[in-house]
């Protein structure tokens, strides 16, 4: 999803660089203190605060964050339909960040990230009920005339997807309406500081972090919302689980697929068209206040179940899934169109990105009927898609339809594909237009530039992971330093510079695999995308990601050859077996290794939050007493709607993370 911000009247009082173009040495930030870097932006009377100073008016940092939404989904990123004219042209306008990374390839952790700036590890977004994993089970009820049979078990991306099991009994699977955990109240988010500089914030769209009453969005910072706790799964009987519901603030006003509906066979759902509504209103009211805001835009409409509404379906050359894309593009340019009608777009800093690669748990045909059901065939263990007719499903509820570009794999995997991001920065007047900056960026990295921008400070009593991408947008400078791919509280790979080096390598497991359930459609590398999971602590899979984007040819690390060839040098010590090596390959690892000692060193898990699923968690523990956040089952407003659900009984249990 994207970012957009906004800053009225905005300009540098002063800016202190270094007097390196690069920061060559990476050191692990200490609690208390945020990365090393090399410049200062400075305030007015201090000359020290990192910020800048605000001219005459109030300040606005709208954000969008797209779910799930490929790199290669964009024209300027060379999707070859050229169907997204807007973020094409705020990418003309502004800057553009082809090296951008989420924190963790799966919704949650990643938005934790964002909000936190800190890896989702730190704030306990991880599982430790099972090794490197990230999405849960699914289950959904099973629509007419298929209602002899409760619940099947489906892989994560098609958790919406109700089909038949021949089989009487289904496995144990959860939705994410049953995970107990969420953000905790230890954690400062970034409305919630921005708050202390005078800020109106507001989300729009999926929150996802979190749905008993400690974690409502509101008691985070947030002074408005609009949207849901969860993403768009359905629909669901109200029986064994609730549809989800839609708030506005603390209050439900609906839930989806009832008062909010989404056609699962045409595709239709108006929710994009609601969302960018309330973020104009939201915009236009703050800027007639002169007040300063903070918009996050979380929509899911690229999220399966696919959406768009009626004038966006069956548009696209890419089928639904472009539909969706073109509905977000439009839904953009509305909004700086407005930015440009009220004239405050020197005053604004937008930044569009996503929270995870493009989901391609199939081959990529969306938008084209399937019409098809799944059965249990008992001799082969194994679920089997066959074509069937009546049962009303497309292809969508599958897999997605997103592109990756050039990269590896998708979402849920810690490849290329599955954490590199789409991003543009848009700032009229201060950020040069047509530009392109190779720095490694992070989304937690918005985080704190998000404070410098409002004049604030990063928290100083714990690690802050985010950069301050200033000087890279505003003067053009490149700061060296780690990414870290996470797959639960795994670390799973690492890229300093131009090098990738991973240590694990992991897609799904062969059971889930042989069911379908791919995360690499048409990619399969040999001794990389791996259905067991292969460590690689001791030798490292290294990859040149500028000479190889796609990980499909890692430098030479070990050679089973007598002599010693031109350019590989004898490898022995530290733990590595000894063999030969390309003279590049031990560069980089030389390199890579004590960043990642000290990092790991260095960390502090927090308590993990998603160990516990409970299918009443979805209801508050003062069920009697509304004004507290009900969860989903019974939320606050449920009376005026008379939408009152009566939760189960109380079951916890450890919370299935297959893949």
């Amino acid at each position: 999803m994207g970012l957009e911000g906004m800053l009225p009247h905005v300009k540098p009082a002063c800016v202190c660089l270094g007097s390196r173009p690069r920061e060559h040495a990476w050191r692990e930030p200490e609690a208390g203190r945020r990365p090393a870097s090399r410049h200062r932006i400075c305030q007015p009377g201090s000359g020290k605060v990192g910020g800048f100073q605000v001219q005459g008016g109030s300040s606005y940092l709208p954000m969008f964050s797209l779910l799930q939404m490929g790199w290669g989904d964009l024209g300027i990123y060379g999707e070859p339909s050229r169907e997204t004219p807007n973020l094409d042209q705020m990418a003309k306008e502004g800057m553009l960040f082809p090296n951008f990374y989420t924190a963790n390839p799966l919704c949650s952790p990643s938005r934790a990230a964002l909000l936190t700036g800190r890896l989702p590890i730190r704030s306990g977004f991880y599982t430790t009920n099972q090794h490197a994993r990230n999405g849960p089970q699914k289950a959904c009820e099973v629509p007419a005339p298929w209602q002899a049979v409760t619940l099947v078990t489906l892989p994560s991306e098609a958790c919406s997807m109700c089909l038949q099991l021949t089989s009487t009994v289904a496995p144990p699977a959860y939705t994410p309406q049953e995970i107990v955990g969420g953000i905790p109240d230890t954690e400062h988010l970034l409305p919630e500081l921005l708050k202390g500089a005078g800020y109106v914030t507001k989300i729009v769209g999926k929150w996802h972090l979190g749905h008993r009453p400690q974690f409502h969005p509101l008691k985070h910072g947030f002074d408005e919302w609009f949207g849901s706790p969860n993403c768009h799964f359905g629909p669901y009987d109200n029986r064994d689980r609730p549809n989800i519901p839609v708030y506005r603030d603390w209050e439900m006003v609906g839930r989806f697929y009832e008062e909010f509906p989404i056609n699962l066979k045409t595709g239709e759902a108006n929710l994009t068209q609601i969302y960018l509504q309330e973020a104009l209103d939201f915009i236009k009211k703050q800027w007639a206040a002169q007040r300063p805001f903070f918009l996050y835009w979380a929509i899911d409409a690229t999220h399966a179940p696919v959406y768009a509404s009626k004038p966006f379906l069956d548009t696209s050359q890419r089928g639904r899934y472009g539909d969706a894309v073109r509905e977000i593009d439009d839904s953009v340019g509305k909004i700086l169109s407005l930015l440009q009608d009220l004239r405050i777009t020197k005053s604004t800093f937008v930044f569009f990105t996503s929270d995870n690669g493009a989901a391609l748990i199939s081959a990529p045909k969306q938008g084209r009927r399937l019409q098809a059901q799944v059965t249990q065939t008992a001799l082969e263990g194994r679920l089997q898609l066959q074509e069937a007719r009546g049962t009303g499903l497309h292809e969508e509820e599958l897999q997605s339809g997103g592109s990756n570009g050039p990269f590896l794999c998708g979402k849920q995997t810690t490849f290329e594909g599955g954490m590199r991001e789409p991003a543009i920065a848009w700032w009229p007047g201060h950020i040069p237009a047509g530009q392109v900056s190779h720095q490694l960026g992070s989304l937690m990295d918005l985080f704190t530039t998000s404070l410098s921008l409002a004049g604030l400070k990063p928290p100083g009593d714990r690690v802050i992971d985010g950069l301050d991408l200033l000087p890279a947008m505003l003067q053009g400078r490149l700061m060296d330093r780690p990414i870290f791919y996470y797959r639960g509280n795994t670390l799973m790979a690492v890229t300093l510079g131009q090098y990738k080096a991973h240590f694990l390598t992991w897609t799904n497991s062969w059971e889930e695999f042989r069911q379908g359930v791919d995360f690499c459609p048409g990619q399969n590398i040999s001794g990389v995308t791996t259905h067991t999971q292969e460590e690689h602590t001791k030798l490292p899979l290294i990859f040149h990601l500028g000479r190889d984007p796609g990980e499909r040819y890692p430098l030479s690390g070990m050679a089973l050859c007598p002599e010693l060839p031109s350019g590989m040098a004898k490898v022995e010590g530290e733990g590595l077996s000894t063999g030969f090596a390309s003279s590049e390959y031990l560069d980089a690892l030389r390199r890579v290794t004590p960043v990642v000692q000290q990092h790991q060193e260095a960390m502090v898990p927090g308590q993990p939050q998603l160990n516990v699923c409970n299918r009443a968690v979805m209801v508050s523990s003062c069920y009697a007493v509304r004004s507290l956040w009900g969860g989903n089952w019974a939320p606050p407003g449920c009376e005026k709607l008379g939408k009152c659900l009566t939760p189960p009984e109380s079951v916890p249990e450890k919370c299935p993370w297959p893949h």
